[in-house]
């Protein structure tokens, strides 16, 4: 039973309200055959609408066979149009390009009912109604009123319990229409049939029961229906679940696209140029977006920003040299008729004054970990992370079992020979954060990752794996597969005594040609080395001081034994050459290295010692703070006295050099300038207060260097050298030394002569080069 409570539809549009229908209440029975009569604009097709769920009302209720419709959504109207619900349209509504056949089974295709069913339901529907030999046809080859009869087996398909026709015979002849309402009427005997029709003779000839319509209010009913119970309560509940199978809806759409081939292709053309138009522009966007972070990432691998706690502006020097230069080719702004004085040099050390900052680093590493600075908004992937400077030795053992240090300084004979010059340039590299011992540290990653994604995306591993704990490395290669010879020698892979020889022949003139010698990477990967700490260098002597010990020091062994053995993990190289890229060291070490050497020497015993005793320097045992002046020059002389002879040898040319210093930035005139450069000028003025013999030390440093002070003489010092006596005519000392070498005389190991002939000369002028 179909009942219509109290229902009211209003459509608004703007200002303007139309009352469709006015509190309307229709009760249906079962099966009979109704027909809704009224005028244009009296409400009677927002009726069917609304009782075939088509069109929603604004208050009331619909309820079919007690179930109401209030709380439908629109899945719950869907099933209820689908199980309860067929239609007859004026207009057919069949698909044109389907045949009647399809037409028919398309209402049983969201009811889940399987293809062999759906035929078979379908063609009996179409018996039905007499059109059982036409199932092949399409609408387009039939008349008005089959097409009609098409749509009303399409109707009757899912035996629906109510069939809604809304002017059913507008479209058909009188003959045509006679035929539509016996089949109607027919229909009607076990089901509700409800018509709407402008047509009164066929309404009164063939329905059972007339309602007529005006302003959206029942104005006339031939047969009403009361029923027995109204005190029964309507219930809420869905009558179904519609569902179309993944396979029915493919076969629908591609019949579809099938049927309009041309249409469906010049619809995918269109669509294609679009998509590929948005693909497109997608794609140069992203690739730009890639471009610019690529050209950043190197930019900032090849430039790295490197903060210091004292930095120079060079780009105001440059600009200021470029000035002077400048205004030196312009003409002089005075007459040449007198002498004027240039104040060129002030303006340089001025502007070099002034272009030396000084950074707050410490306020600086505040502002960085405050999560609320802005500058964590420009922070790219890899965050921002810390590495220190952590002082140790490398050592490793050759071919031949000879020790040698990684930073090549036991390698060289000579202080003055070509590598020990680039040596020195390394070690302005170590000043400007590059390690000159063939180590560098990987630089880490965010979240306690010991490497960065810099440099995975920018290395490739080409055998074994990254290092994962402090005691592992990682051998660095260039592109080429390629190690520096200088950097092999020094770490052990090739013989310190072969190099040697290489150097003797550079420094004889000839034109060296090295053989380029090859490793397989497992036979790489089996070095290791020996890293000492550098408290580990510090031992304490008799006197209760620490000194540092050299390779050379029978205790080395001892601190050998200490030493943390690095195992080479992997070899990697870069992915691509970068000419701009600085290179990294040889060997590259993780954070966890640096963390462990860290903890290591807060703990170790010379840092103990002088956290115990803050107040002396526990290397010489000079006080940091002293009271007055007599103070500081006792510590300096008790300081100078516990020196060995070397060690004073190398004060004695340290202060020397500062005199030459000193005298040719004071004097202007060329005589006084020409006196500086005597060895000895300054000598009384600065090294009597402090030397008990000037003239040994004297005649020791010009004939050695500091570290040939070391290499030859170190057994004769160690049984002779006694503390300096007080009496400056003494000559105890001077016998005590071995004469001083006579150039003009064959040595034991002579010097190779120059290549013009003449004899070598040291110049005692020349400035240590390990002070």
């Amino acid at each position: 039973m179909l009942q219509i409570k109290n229902i009211r539809k209003q459509y608004i549009t703007g200002d303007l309200v139309q009352t469709a229908l006015d509190d309307v209440s229709l009760n249906f029975r079962d099966n009979e055959f109704v027909a809704i009569l009224g005028p244009s604009g009296s409400g009677k097709t927002t009726m069917l609408n609304i009782i075939g769920g088509l069109d929603r009302y604004d208050s009331g209720d619909l309820i079919i066979n007690g179930i109401s419709t209030k709380q439908y959504k629109d899945r719950d109207w869907d099933s209820y149009r689908n199980h309860t619900i067929g239609f007859v349209f004026q207009s057919y509504n069949l698909i044109p390009h389907q045949t009647v056949l399809a037409n028919v089974e398309l209402a049983l295709t969201i009811s889940g009912i399987s293809k062999t069913e759906r035929r078979k339901r379908a063609k009996a529907a179409l018996e039905q109604v007499g059109l059982g030999k036409q199932i092949h046809k399409k609408p387009n080859q039939m008349s008005g009123g089959q097409m009609q009869r098409v749509a009303i087996a399409r109707a009757l398909v899912n035996n629906p319990a109510i069939l809604l026709a809304d002017e059913p015979t507008g479209a058909l002849d009188s003959d045509t229409s006679v035929q539509v309402m016996d089949m109607l009427k027919e229909v009607a005997k076990d089901r509700l049939v409800v018509m709407v029709t402008h047509n009164p003779e066929l309404a009164y000839e063939y329905a059972t029961r007339i309602v007529k319509v005006k302003d959206g209010k029942i104005q006339e009913d031939s047969m009403p229906f009361d029923t027995k119970d109204e005190s029964q309560e309507a219930r809420h509940e869905n009558m179904g679940k519609s569902s179309m199978s993944l396979g029915t809806a493919l076969g629908l759409s591609f019949n579809n696209l099938k049927t309009k081939l041309g249409r469906t292709l010049l619809t995918s053309f269109a669509g294609s140029i679009g998509i590929i138009g948005i693909a497109l522009i997608l794609s140069l966007s992203n690739g730009v977006s890639t471009y610019i972070d690529d050209l950043q990432k190197d930019t900032m691998t090849s430039y790295p920003i490197s903060i210091e706690s004292r930095s120079m502006d060079l780009t105001s020097l440059m600009m200021s040299h470029k000035e002077q230069v400048e205004n030196y080719d312009k003409p002089p702004d005075h007459d040449l008729e007198n002498v004027y004085s240039d104040g060129t040099n002030f303006e340089v050390a001025s502007s070099v004054s002034v272009n030396l900052k000084e950074n707050n680093l410490t306020g600086f590493k505040q502002y960085l970990d405050n999560s609320r600075s802005e500058i964590h908004d420009y922070i790219g992937e890899n965050g921002i992370v810390y590495n220190y400077d952590t002082k140790f030795s490398v050592y490793s053992y050759d071919n031949n079992e000879m020790l040698v240090n990684t930073d090549g300084s036991n390698l060289e004979e000579r202080q003055d020979s070509p590598m020990t010059m680039m040596n020195m340039m390394s070690s302005m590299y170590s000043m400007m954060g590059q390690s000159n011992n063939n180590f560098e540290e990987l630089m880490p990653g965010v979240d306690g990752e010991l490497i960065s994604k810099t440099i995975t995306d920018n290395y490739e591993i080409v055998y074994g794996s990254l290092p994962h704990a402090y005691d592992e490395v990682v051998l660095i290669m260039n592109f080429k597969n390629e190690i520096a010879q200088t950097a092999l020698y020094q770490l052990g892979f090739l013989p310190a005594k072969e190099y040697r020889e290489i150097m003797k022949q550079i420094e004889k003139g000839e034109e060296v040609h090295p053989v380029s010698t090859k490793w397989s990477y497992a036979s790489m990967c089996n070095k290791t080395f020996y890293l000492v700490p550098e408290s580990d260098m510090y031992v304490k002597n008799d006197e209760g001081l620490y000194e540092r010990i050299t390779m050379d020091d029978a205790r080395m062994d001892d601190v050998l034994k200490k030493a943390i053995r690095l195992k080479i993990t992997g070899i990697i190289r870069p992915k691509q050459y970068d000419e701009n890229r600085i290179p990294l060291q040889p060997v590259g070490y993780t954070s966890a290295l640096t963390n462990y050497l860290i903890d290591y020497t807060n703990k170790s015993e010379v840092v103990q010692a002088q956290e115990n005793q803050p107040e002396i320097n526990i290397l010489n045992g000079m006080h940091f703070d002293v009271l007055s002046d007599n103070e500081k020059i006792k510590d300096t002389k008790d300081y100078i006295n516990d020196l060995n002879l070397s060690e004073k040898a190398s004060m004695y040319q340290t202060i020397v050099m500062l005199e030459q210093m000193l005298g040719k930035s004071d004097e202007t005139d060329e005589e006084s300038t020409t006196e500086n450069t005597d060895p000895t000028t300054g000598l009384k003025t600065l090294s009597l207060p402090f030397f008990n013999d000037e003239h040994t030390i004297e005649e020791y440093t010009m004939n050695y260097s500091p570290l040939e002070v070391t290499d030859t003489e170190t057994e004769s010092l160690s049984e002779t050298e006694t503390e300096l006596p007080t009496d400056p005519e003494t000559e105890e000392v001077t016998e005590s030394l071995e004469p001083t070498p006579d150039p003009t005389q064959p040595q034991e190991e002579p010097t190779e002569p120059p290549q013009d002939g003449t004899e070598p000369v040291t110049d005692p002028t020349e400035p240590p080069t390990e002070v």
